[in-house]
């Protein structure tokens, strides 16, 4: 199990159903050359320190190398989440739960619900908006604006979930469990991508959608000498400097993180220079261009606006178009304030959201230039992406 600086998280990845309507156990049926839930697994091992897999009793003995234990589920999905939960070590500070029928849950979509759990709530649910008109059997027409559909993974503080499941009470998810014990649960943004297979049909859309995901033609090129050897790699350089503001208003945020009584910086949104070079790195390493042309400063709604929320949506854009964030580094060049002391609440911030490793580092500029003249900050960032199919692309936060 890896150290990583922050909080501790393991994800149960619920399989112990027998697919009375898919005709049999839909989490071994075969997705794009895989076993469903071995999509399932790949996607889950993103943030997690330990997996513990959910299967069938006859199944238990059997070796499941993207797990890190493996139990017997019970007879209904509660009572198999609590199987899983018996198997999590009490160190768990976050405990993630997944459907082993949803092979296609992005690294975003984990990192966001465990970002939310990190930063206090009970428990956090992706969620999609209802878009079909929906009637109930007896009272007609009920308003879609107040429903959302729930998906997992589903984040959860470990002893809030613990206490909810002590009580053995069933219901269709964990979300609804936490709450009735009097949880916050916060509702994240889903993704129409992630469906959960359930008949044979969705089968086809989900190897579709993979096929979407692989990188474009072209973009494989060998990296070296040896005959016929390639890596499905991209690095990705970013860069951003602004000046300090003499608004008194004007906060100075750096990687997340508020420096309160310091300075703002200038900018159109928070001016969050770590974040920005980060979502260059990530947008020139995917070759999806750069921030200007995906949050440009020219739009009124991104006056002010939280420079991690755009990271998460760069993140987004670099899953989609079939990529996997390895890792980031950053050096940040300020002479004040000093950056060390929260250094590792700035890595663990930008960690959860782009799901791999963020790491910062600080250089003064010893006084040469504006930089050294205390006139403002600027951050160099370095991104690596592996493609989405490449084996072992899936170890984002395990480092």
């Amino acid at each position: 199990t890896a150290e990583r600086g922050a909080m501790r998280v393991w994800v149960i990845v619920v399989a112990g159903g027998r697919g009375d309507r898919f005709g049999g156990a839909k989490q071994y049926a075969a997705l794009a050359g895989r076993r469903v839930l071995d999509w399932s697994l790949a996607a889950a091992s993103n943030g997690a320190d330990g997996v513990v897999l959910v299967v069938p009793p006859e199944r238990v003995a059997q070796a499941e190398p993207g797990a890190d234990r493996v139990v017997a589920g019970g007879a209904s999905r509660a009572a198999s989440v609590r199987a899983g939960l018996a198997a999590v070590p009490p160190e768990a500070e976050i405990i993630v739960v997944h459907d082993g029928a949803r092979p296609l849950a992005s690294p975003w979509l984990f990192a966001s619900v465990i970002a939310a759990v990190g930063q206090g709530w009970d428990a956090a649910v992706p969620g999609l908006e209802v878009t079909d008109t929906i009637r109930h059997r007896q009272d007609g027409v009920i308003d879609r604006q107040a429903l959302v559909r729930v998906q997992t993974p589903q984040a959860f503080a470990a002893a809030a979930l613990r206490a909810a499941h002590a009580q053995r009470a069933e219901a269709t998810d964990d979300a609804s469990l936490v709450e009735r014990q009097g949880g916050r649960v916060a509702i994240v943004a889903g993704e129409t991508s992630n469906l959960k297979i359930t008949d044979p049909d969705d089968l086809v859309v989900a190897e579709a959608l993979l096929d979407r995901r692989r990188p474009p033609a072209g973009a494989t090129q060998p990296i070296d000498s040896i005959p016929g050897t390639q890596l499905n790699l991209r690095v990705g350089h970013g860069f951003d400097v602004h000046p300090f503001s003499t608004d008194p208003h004007r906060r100075l945020v750096l990687g997340g993180v508020h420096f309160l009584g310091q300075a703002g910086l200038v900018g159109h949104s928070d001016a969050d220079v770590i974040a920005h070079a980060v979502i260059d790195a990530l947008l020139g390493a995917a070759g999806l261009g750069d921030i200007g042309q995906h949050f440009p400063d020219t739009d009124p709604a991104l006056v002010g606006a939280d420079s991690v929320a755009m990271l998460a949506q760069a993140v987004a854009l670099v899953a989609e178009a079939g990529w996997r964030v390895s890792n980031v580094d950053c050096t940040v060049v300020l002479e004040a304030p000093k950056l060390a002391p929260r250094k590792a609440e700035i890595e663990r911030r930008l960690s959860a959201v782009v799901g791999a490793p963020v790491t910062a580092k600080a250089k003064r500029a010893e006084g040469l230039g504006s930089l050294g003249r205390r006139e403002g900050v600027a951050c160099f960032a370095v991104a690596i992406l592996l493609a989405a199919e490449l084996p072992g692309a899936n170890m984002a936060l395990s480092t």
